[in-house]
């Protein structure tokens, strides 16, 4: 008796079927490769065409994730970027120059046609011919901000702003702080004539209630929290009103760069590097004294939980189900005292750094420790308890407004701002309510504006310009072309010329094994190895 076995290219004879389908697939093993030579793993691909030599080519753009388990090629070089802006801005000793250039003819031009259009927009509001103007105004600012043109324009979108009243006043449970002329400038003060030192600053939220040591509440049902959701979502609002008290206490523009990670507890806390040298007691003084008031109607009390609001096309507004009335608008709503209140926690530490030292290079490494992982999986989920806790902080956060635009206000009888038929209760896209962010909706990273002198792409272009160099040093010769020549275009869906994901990749990992080659090349050329410590064969 006889067996016909089938047989596959590339199969090993005597092997079974489960053994085949163990060995690891064509482009899992092409994604590995791309991950051991720092290539992204997942590039989307553009079409770029050269307009002086007419070559079309097809390009795999880094996807440019700063998350590691998405893909670890592209988080490793963001955190590398991030740790070279935090080490040039910290220890600063010269004042960045940041005096704009002067408007260009182009620049002025566009700026006056723009102007025009605004104009015409104005008079022709309400009318077909209006949304014709808006789209070429928004068209010219793109083009402004090819031109160089950086800040915000006023657009046709911007909705009236009705001016509301708000106390000025301190509050009674706060603290005063004292208030000095700011001086214009951000390098710290020189001591003893040869020390400039920094600062390393850590500041934590408020407590909810006892946790144990795994970060999980000691009660559960005590646990605040929805405190604990609200603090979250407005933490970057406190962090931004303690930048601007410190600065008006120490009496200086003081720069800063900031990662926000959460604790045990999943709270948000920050770690900040900052420029020069401030007391510890004024530390400690503006975090006591710093609060946040969030000026929204109050929404302790859903007013819909088994039944929602529906959206009526005539009244175009969401109604009551049972009434049928059109719920109160978020610009009718009464705010006669703040919704929430955020405050720091107790626990400040603060601590000195010198430029240079390794325990600079430690903090640095400490502050951008976790940019590579999201949120979710900084915090530790293990075991039933945690997950309990989790899945509560969670649950809070789905129910928890983010934002006057947010469509959980329909809970609590409020229609949002810019509530449309596709707004949809509790159904909230922002970043606030994802798990993954427990209730952060901001970035990870904050750097101020005169931190470095430098953007990011500028860091990035001064690493590779400093890869160039080094190439030239040994005659190779890197030819640059000119960005004007090229134009970068969407891949159409269903290009039958797009070559597949795989050949991208092999062809970045052949392309990065050289790029490699030639700067080990380049650097045991500046540093050649030392032979005279190599012992002589007899």
């Amino acid at each position: 008796m006889s067996t016909n076995i089938t047989t596959f290219p590339g199969d090993v004879a005597g092997q079974t079927r489960a053994e085949r389908m163990r060995q690891p697939a064509a482009i899992d093993v092409t994604k590995a490769a791309a991950e051991q030579h720092g290539v992204c793993v997942r590039p989307f691909t553009m079409e770029v065409e050269d307009h002086e030599s007419y070559e079309v080519r097809y390009v795999a753009v880094p996807c440019g994730s700063t998350v590691e388990s998405v893909c670890a090629p592209c988080a490793k070089k963001a955190k590398a970027l991030r740790m070279a802006q935090c080490r040039e801005g910290w220890h600063m000793d010269v004042e960045p120059d940041f005096t704009p250039e002067p408007p260009t003819k182009d620049q002025t031009e566009l700026l006056t046609y723009r102007a025009d259009l605004m104009k015409a927009y104005k008079e022709e509001e309400g009318t077909d011919n209006a949304d014709e103007l808006r789209e070429e105004i928004h068209s010219v600012d793109e083009e402004l901000r090819q031109l160089g043109v950086r800040g915000r324009l006023p657009s046709p979108d911007d909705p009236g702003k009705r001016a509301v009243k708000r106390s000025t006043k301190r509050r009674q449970d706060a603290p005063d702080l004292p208030r000095r002329r700011v001086e214009k400038r951000t390098v710290g003060r020189e001591f003893a004539g040869a020390f400039r030192p920094s600062m390393f600053v850590t500041l934590t939220l408020d407590t909810y209630g006892k946790v144990r040591e795994d970060g999980t509440p000691v009660d559960p049902d005590s646990y605040d929290y929805r405190r604990a959701a609200r603090d979250a979502v407005h933490f970057a609002s406190l962090v931004d009103r303690w930048w601007q008290n410190l600065r008006r206490v120490a009496g200086w523009d003081i720069q800063y760069f900031a990662t926000v990670e959460p604790q045990k507890r999943a709270a948000p806390h920050l770690h900040a590097a900052l420029r020069g040298s401030i007391p510890h007691e004024v530390i400690r003084l503006v975090t006591a004294a710093t609060y946040h008031q969030v000026w929204w109607p109050n929404h302790d009390e859903r007013v819909y939980v088994d039944r929602l609001p529906v959206w009526d096309s005539n009244a175009k507004a969401f109604i009551d189900p049972d009434t049928g009335t059109a719920l109160t608008t978020w610009e009718d709503a009464e705010v006669e005292e703040p919704a929430h209140v955020v405050k720091f926690g107790r626990q400040v530490h603060s601590k000195g750094i010198l430029g240079g030292s390794e325990e600079a290079g430690r903090h640095i490494g400490y502050l951008t420790k976790y940019l590579t992982k999201s949120i979710g999986e900084v915090v530790e989920q293990d075991t039933e308890r945690q997950r309990r806790h989790a899945d509560r902080l969670a649950d809070e956060l789905a129910v928890t407004p983010c934002s006057d635009r947010c469509a959980n206000w329909l809970l609590y009888g409020i229609q949002p701002r810019g509530a449309n038929s596709r707004t949809t209760a509790g159904r909230c896209k922002g970043r606030a309510h994802r798990r993954a962010t427990l209730g952060l909706p901001g970035r990870r990273v904050l750097v101020s504006r005169k931190w470095s002198g430098k953007t990011l792409a500028d860091h990035k272009a001064d690493r590779k310009r400093f890869v160039l160099q080094a190439l030239k040093a040994v005659g190779i010769e890197k030819p640059e072309k000119d960005p004007a020549r090229l134009v970068w275009y969407k891949v159409r869906p269903g290009d039958p010329n797009v070559p597949p994901r795989a050949h991208l990749l092999m062809h970045a990992i052949a392309q990065r094994v050289t790029w490699k080659a030639e700067y080990d090349r380049a650097l045991l050329a500046a540093e050649p190895p030392d032979l005279s410590a190599t012992p002589q064969a007899a």
